[in-house]
């Protein structure tokens, strides 16, 4: 599958769908932040634009999106110098193999998908030679899925310690993808589970190791995650409809 390409007409429809739902998005951030003892300000949307078109990606920056997120490399790469990031943070946010990492390090300013000591010494590596240090996320793979990759929750802190000494590299939390479920209860536990790792690794004060960020939420789930302590919701066809491919 590839991205579709879009003509006028459907980019200017595309972007009055964002605009009446980045209103409904923020508010929903905005009610769920109160309900979890926070403000507005305390969680991060990042809008998720994996096959968004640039214009639609820069009218949601112009609405105030202040963090985007690409899944696929080349994608990012493809579109990131048309993309208007003066006030607005990119992070990726997809399955990151090793060798692809030198495409990334100086266009984004966090990876969520920290899920081998292997990738991250690479991150270490090239951000080192480019002299920069990269914030990054360690995936946790909270449901014991096969098919998916991240850290399981019981390793959590002995995977920590170990990439805690690489330089170039700062851990700022973690981040996950619970499994599908119908039953909402049951991912609302998934991210409750996650919130109590997060703030008891973060009362453990580890060298090296910050416990700011929780990304969990994503457009079915994100009120609900917010709720249940994170501070990055990872919001894609909530804010841009669902995804088309050509």
């Amino acid at each position: 599958m590839t991205e579709k390409w879009f003509d006028e007409q459907e980019i200017s429809e595309r972007i009055a769908a964002l605009e009446e739902n980045y209103k409904v998005v923020t508010e929903r951030i905005a009610q769920a932040a109160v309900r979890s003892g926070r403000s507005p300000e305390d969680i991060t949307l990042l809008a998720a634009t994996k096959t968004v078109p640039v214009p639609v990606i820069n009218r949601a920056i112009a609405l105030g999106v202040t963090c985007i997120g690409e899944n696929k490399v080349q994608e990012l790469c493809q579109k990131y110098d048309q993309l208007h990031l003066e006030h607005c943070d990119c992070h990726f946010i997809g399955h990151l193999q090793t060798n692809k990492v030198k495409q990334l390090i100086g266009k984004v300013s966090m990876i969520h998908s920290v899920d081998s000591v292997r990738l991250a010494k690479e991150i270490s590596r090239i951000s080192q030679q480019q002299d920069l240090v990269t914030d990054v996320l360690v995936e946790i793979n909270i449901g014991g899925e096969e098919s998916k990759s991240g850290i399981p929750l019981e390793d959590t802190e002995a995977f920590l310690a170990e990439i805690s000494t690489f330089p170039g590299i700062s851990v700022q939390g973690l981040m996950t993808i619970p499994p599908a479920e119908e039953n909402i209860t049951k991912t609302i536990q998934y991210f409750e589970n996650m919130y109590k790792k997060l703030v008891d690794i973060r009362a453990k004060r580890l060298d090296n190791i910050s416990m700011n960020c929780l990304s969990m939420g994503m457009s079915a789930d994100y009120v609900q995650a917010i709720e249940a302590g994170a501070t990055i919701v990872r919001v894609g066809s909530a804010l841009f409809g669902q995804r088309v491919y050509q």
